[in-house]
């Protein structure tokens, strides 16, 4: 967004904040009015009903936004705002235009959605937000009702309608998106045949190499343990994953049968709906939805070594109605969900073998964002890395403020990548200050960004996620030891 319409979008809040707070104290009087009188009449009490009369209630979930209290412990956490310094570019911000949107006070233009899409949905504000608000859940309603009402190009919806009901969903597509543009890197026409599909600033020519055929074959419906065997669990394949991260998948396999686990891999799965859910599909989110719970109907724990998905699944229930079917059985799969680092590091300490030479330190982590403020999980990667790490022979290092977004967000680097790039810039100067000669991470999105980020920096850096990391330092090198409890 132009610098000037920052500032006209930072005006708009002040003018907005002056104005709305007789109005926004009334809405709440009155809401509360509300709630007691129906309460006091025996009815059910609907969070809804908050929303002013007259307003577009289908574009903000109003009731969600009162919660937030205007402390400004976000700000600091938020890229956007980092990167720009203008309110409206930060959650609080965001929030005041969807209540003034939803009272009435601001119309749902677009810079209103400009401001929306701007943001990353990295979700860092939930972690520090002392009120609990639910701001990923906001956007991702807001964006699903701006992308069902406001005009979008031809363009934009054919590409939308390409990635979101065409590729992601299909195996087959996806396969032969991956065939053809490994064609087409080869013989150097890839930046060419790309550049309608994205911006020249996305940077498609450090763009990874996508990998053979071999490497991205489907996984083995079933692997068994090697040696004692500890459990049983399914694992999520993915839909991106398996055509650019195929070996990450398989060191995800690998390393668990080496802990002891039996690996199932169900046929009928593919996305999980998490890039549509963030991009404001909704509808395209619930039938995704329905085929991964139909896929890992059952009792196994789901493995998942994707962040992004990881985070997505365990709140699928959101996607429904409560007096929907489907809703009970997406709360029963999220309730499955495990991080692919949770049931590793339960078993990590049985491992043992010496792997000098197979990593290169230092090493350092970053949390991808939907794994530490999207799942709350960051000791256990963390428990793996320091056991590769003693198992190589290397150190170590914690890149400062490791828990900030890199700038990848899905598909943000591609829509958005001069934002991106700037995000991630930041993260760039840390890690090259560290030393590390080993960047990890546990999410494909960010692991991609890092890629392209290093390549165009000229850093001696190697990007790979943590089941990688476990595989190498490990590989079949488990003892017979029993398992230790799950925390």
């Amino acid at each position: 967004m132009p610098r000037r319409e920052y500032a006209r979008f930072e005006a708009r809040i002040d003018r907005t904040d002056r104005a709305g707070a007789d109005a926004t104290a009334e809405v709440r009087a009155r809401s509360a009015r509300g709630l007691r009188a129906g309460a006091d009449a025996g009815g059910s009490v609907s969070t809804t009903a908050a929303t002013p009369v007259g307003s577009d209630r289908s574009l903000v979930d109003y009731a969600k936004s009162l919660d937030c209290i205007h402390c400004g412990l976000c700000l600091r956490t938020c890229p956007t705002y980092q990167l720009t310094g203008v309110e409206s570019s930060s959650p609080r911000g965001r929030i005041h235009l969807m209540r003034a949107v939803a009272e009435g006070r601001a119309n749902a233009d677009a810079d209103f959605a400009e401001e929306m899409d701007f943001c990353l949905l990295c979700r860092h504000c939930e972690s520090a937000c002392p009120a609990g608000v639910r701001f990923g859940e906001m956007m991702e309603h807001t964006r699903g009702a701006l992308a069902a009402t406001r005009p979008q190009s031809l363009r934009t919806r054919f590409l939308r309608w390409l990635g979101f009901r065409v590729a992601l969903p299909h195996r087959f597509a996806l396969s032969l998106a991956a065939a053809g543009m490994r064609a087409a890197q080869s013989t150097g026409l890839w930046p060419a045949i790309a550049r309608p599909f994205a911006p020249r600033e996305a940077g498609l020519e450090h763009f990874p190499k996508v990998p053979s055929w071999a490497e991205r074959r489907a996984l083995p419906r079933s692997t068994p343990a090697r040696g004692e065997r500890v459990g049983a669990v399914a694992m999520l394949e993915g839909c991106v994953m398996p055509q650019l991260y195929g070996r990450v998948n398989r060191a995800t396999v690998a390393s668990l049968a080496a802990l002891g686990f039996d690996v199932h891999v169900p046929a009928g799965q593919t996305c999980c709906g998490s890039l549509h859910a963030h991009n404001g599909d909704v509808e395209g989110a619930r039938a995704l939805a329905k085929r991964t719970i139909d896929a890992f109907d059952g009792e196994l724990p789901l493995v998942v070594n994707s962040a992004g998905c990881g985070s997505h699944l365990r709140a699928l229930h959101h996607l429904f109605e409560p007096s929907d079917p489907w809703h009970a059985r997406a709360a029963a799969l999220a309730k499955r969900v495990r991080d692919y680092s949770e049931i590793a590091a339960t078993r990590i300490a049985t491992a043992q073998g010496s792997a000098a030479g197979a990593l290169a330190g230092p090493l350092a982590y970053d949390d991808p964002c939907h794994l530490c403020h999207g799942q709350q999980i960051r000791s256990q990667p963390r428990v793996l890395l320091d056991a590769a790490c003693r198992a190589a022979g290397i150190a170590r290092v914690e890149l400062p403020d490791s828990e900030s977004c890199c700038g990848s967000a899905g598909i943000y680097s591609v829509l958005r990548p001069a934002d991106s790039q700037a995000i991630l810039d930041v993260k760039l100067a840390t890690l090259a200050r560290s030393g590390a000669r080993t960047l990890v991470t546990a999410n494909p999105g960010c692991q991609l960004q890092w890629e392209q980020g290093i390549a165009r920096a000229g850093l001696d850096v190697r990007v790979l996620h943590v089941a990688e990391v476990v595989e190498r330092a490990f590989g079949a090198g488990v003892s017979a030891a029993a398992p230790r409890p799950r925390p």
